[in-house]
C-alpha cells in the first residue's frame, strides 16, 4: 500500500442532525426557511452535503414559477451555514479543529462572508421542491495583518425531479477565526 493512501482518513457519513438544524436555521423569518435535510460527507478530507429544500412561497416577490437568483442565494447560506456548523461539532475540517460549536453561534452571521458568488442556471427548477448539493474544496488559514483568517472554496448545485439544474461557485471568508 503506497504512503498516502496510509494517511488517508475513513469516509464518514452523517445523517441530518435534527437537533443542529432548526438552531442553525434560528436566525432565519419562519418563511424563509428552505433547508429540509442535509446529509454531511466526508471523503479525502473535504467536506459535502446533499439537502433537500422547499421554498412554498417567495419571501420578497411574486411567484416566478421557477427558482431565482436571490433564493439560490439563501438556500446556499443555509446549506453552508449547516455544513459549517456540522464540521465544527463534529471535527470534521483541520481548519475548524480550535471551534466550538459556541465560537461558531458567535461568527455565524457577523463574520462568515461571501467574497465572490458565481452561478450559471441551465434549466430552470421547481423552487416548492428541490435538491441541493455544497461541497467544500479547499480550507485555507491566513492571517493578513496579523488578523486570522479562513478561506473556502466551495461549488453548489440545485436540481429537481423535471431536470431543472443550476450550478456554481462561491467564495467564502472566515474573518475573526477563533
Amino acid at each position: 500500500m503506497r504512503a498516502s493512501l496510509q494517511h488517508k482518513p475513513p469516509a464518514q457519513d452523517f445523517d441530518t442532525d435534527d437537533e443542529l438544524l432548526p438552531q442553525v436555521l434560528r436566525p432565519y423569518k419562519a418563511h424563509c426557511k428552505y433547508l429540509r435535510s442535509a446529509a454531511v460527507s466526508t471523503r479525502s478530507s473535504l467536506v459535502s452535503a446533499r439537502c433537500e429544500l422547499a421554498i412554498p412561497e417567495s419571501c420578497y416577490i411574486d411567484d416566478t414559477g421557477h427558482l431565482n437568483a436571490v433564493e439560490v442565494n439563501i438556500s446556499y447560506n443555509q446549506m453552508m451555514y449547516y455544513t459549517v456548523a456540522k464540521a465544527v461539532k463534529e471535527g470534521l475540517l483541520e481548519e475548524f479543529a480550535g471551534w466550538t460549536l459556541d465560537d461558531y453561534w458567535r461568527h455565524q452571521l457577523p463574520d462568515i462572508l461571501i467574497a465572490r458568488f458565481n452561478g450559471s442556471f441551465r434549466r430552470p427548477i421547481n423552487a416548492r421542491s428541490f435538491s441541493g448539493e455544497i461541497e467544500f474544496l479547499s480550507v485555507e488559514r491566513r492571517s493578513p495583518g496579523g488578523e486570522p483568517l479562513l478561506v473556502a472554496e466551495t461549488a453548489y448545485r440545485y436540481w429537481d425531479d423535471a431536470g431543472g439544474r443550476c450550478d456554481g461557485t462561491v467564495k467564502l471568508a472566515f474573518v475573526n477565526a477563533p
